[in-house]
């Protein structure tokens, strides 16, 4: 009986584990009311955002088909004054073209070579519609 016995360290109380108090019922509430709140101020705004954006762009259709308007004008406009200016150019290049000095000068003063006798066509009328010039 005096034997001896392993040695085993004192036994000690098991601590008992600390227990965490469960968040009560109406914390959750709280916290779901947080979150649809934050989830409602979201779509608020982003509402918000969307109809401003769709206000502008209801501003800018009238001032867009009134820039359209405008283009197709000034584009008229510049086709118009492309033919002017391509007639004009014909015409500046004719006036100083040396070989038809001479046709320019009978046609701008109604005089014409000895050889050349003027042909005039009359209406019924009396009036005066083109004057040709044929060669002998």
């Amino acid at each position: 009986m005096n034997a001896s016995q392993p040695s085993r360290p004192p036994l000690q109380p098991i601590p008992k584990r600390r227990v965490i108090p469960r968040p009560k019922r109406h914390l959750r509430q709280r916290s779901y009311q947080v979150m649809a709140l934050e989830t409602t101020a979201k779509i608020a705004v982003n509402l918000a955002i969307s109809a401003a954006a769709v206000s502008a762009l209801i501003q800018l259709v009238p001032y867009y088909s009134m820039q359209q308007d405008r283009l197709r004008e000034v584009r008229t406009e510049v086709k118009l004054m492309e033919e002017r200016v391509d007639s004009l150019q014909k015409e500046f290049n004719r006036n100083f073209d040396p070989h038809q000095a001479n046709s320019i000068r009978q046609q701008q003063a109604y005089r014409f070579d000895p050889n050349q006798l003027p042909v005039v066509f009359v209406n019924r009328d009396g009036k005066e519609v083109e004057v040709l010039e044929l060669l002998p």
